[in-house]
């Protein structure tokens, strides 16, 4: 086996097996290792377990329209993940969601993740819909990758990796949830997780098949709440910044030790 390969834990549905042939045959194609953890079908949930982690009082506080089935179960999926890393007190693991596709060798990925020397928590290696946001600040690491701070964290979880004490304190924050995973991720002033972005990513949404996280849900419709989504926002705009700055700086003086 190769240095620097760390634990690779792909996410998937036991009724997905479309999903993981496609996976298994885009990590074969560059001999990389990986362990499925079976999915959590938030449409086969009783409303005990639906509501063991998330919150209806604090949806209705935090967020703007109620969960889905399948968010909750793609929610507690994610946290499955994170116990996992806890459970084996592994380093660090990486996470994909098994809707992907390899654009880059990993190894660089897995080498330059090696060579950090200093304690990171979460580091995006793909975005949703492979979207572009805003960069506030960002490091060459070497001659393949920047580690990159966005304006405001990427959205979506196809792929990153997190760290043992990442994985502790996101366990710690979401023992209670009322938003989306990536959602909450993004939510850096509460959950005390920096989100570093290492680019070029070399891992893309593919995109290519139905979303389990709707098959996963009911039929009837959400309702949202537009109002109540533009005050959310004008709130955590300031928080957001406020938080992304002091992450910056932090990020400045790991790097310059």
């Amino acid at each position: 086996m190769r240095d620097n390969v760390p634990a690779i834990f792909l996410i998937n549905l036991d009724q997905s097996t479309q999903r993981l042939k496609a996976c298994t045959d885009r990590l074969n194609s560059q001999n990389i290792p990986f362990e499925r953890l079976s999915g959590v079908y938030g449409k086969s949930l009783t409303q005990e377990e639906l509501a063991r982690h998330y919150s209806h009082t604090l949806n209705l506080k935090k967020y703007h329209r109620a969960l889905s089935q399948g968010e909750i179960g793609c929610y507690l999926s994610h946290r499955k993940a994170w116990q996992t890393i806890v459970d084996r007190q592994l380093d660090y693991a990486i996470i994909i969601e098994d809707d992907f596709k390899i654009v880059g060798p990993l190894q660089d990925v897995f080498d330059s993740i090696a060579d950090l020397n200093f304690d990171w928590q979460l580091i995006k290696l793909a975005a949703y819909e492979n979207r572009e946001k805003p960069i506030s600040y960002k490091s060459k690491l070497n001659s393949h990758f920047d580690l990159v701070i966005h304006k405001k964290a990427m959205t979506g979880c196809c792929a990153q990796a997190i760290s043992l004490e990442g994985a502790k304190q996101l366990l710690k924050a979401t023992d209670k949830f009322a938003r989306p995973v990536d959602t909450d991720i993004q939510h850096i002033w509460e959950t005390n997780v920096p989100v570093y972005s290492m680019m070029p990513y070399y891992i893309e949404q593919a995109g290519e098949f139905e979303s389990d996280i709707a098959k996963a849900s009911s039929g009837a419709p959400v309702k949202k709440h537009f109002w109540k989504r533009k005050w959310h926002q004008f709130q955590e705009k300031r928080l957001n910044h406020t938080a992304t700055c002091k992450a910056i700086e932090a990020l400045k003086v790991k790097l310059n030790n």
